[in-house]
């Protein structure tokens, strides 16, 4: 009996340090500060200043902080996979739900829903040199304005 706890701990053990190693070579994650010069955001809508990708046991916690369309502070957390379902999103007024897909190690497909309705989507592009992450969303704000923005950020 006392084998086999010995046994199934270390598989666990194993299985853990898997996951954050798996986890570890994800360009994706890390502290990403918006390169306002770099970007293409129309003036009036939403800027997401910092974007931090973090583990969160076998998921990940995207948290972002900014400004909305008039300019007061916005922050949402998303914790999910990157395998194309939907995961509940907070505190982002145009979407209940995001889901993000791996399409390659450095890009990711994005899309976020009010309901079961589409609000935006795009690709999430990091450099091969992982120093840069390029975002590009299209979709409805929270008026149903057509926004199209082009976000660049440098990892911190």
């Amino acid at each position: 009996m006392k084998r086999v706890t010995i046994l199934l701990t270390l598989l666990a053990a194993l299985f853990a340090a898997v996951t954050v190693c798996v986890a570890a070579d994800d360009p994706n994650l890390g502290t990403w500060k918006l390169n306002e010069a770099k970007s293409k955001i129309a003036p009036g809508t939403p800027k997401n200043t910092t974007v931090v990708c973090a583990p969160a046991g076998d998921s990940i916690k995207v948290t972002v902080d900014g400004v909305d369309a008039s300019g007061k502070p916005s922050h949402n957390e998303w914790t999910g996979k990157f395998d194309g379902k939907d995961y509940p999103v907070t505190g982002d007024p145009t979407s209940d739900t995001r889901s993000y897909k791996r399409v390659d190690a450095h890009t990711l497909e994005v899309v976020g829903k009010k309901g079961a309705k589409a609000t935006l989507s795009g690709t999430v592009k990091v450099s091969a040199d992982g120093k840069t992450r390029t975002v590009t969303v299209s979709g409805t704000d929270a008026k149903g304005n057509k926004t199209s923005t082009t976000a660049v950020y440098d990892k911190k």
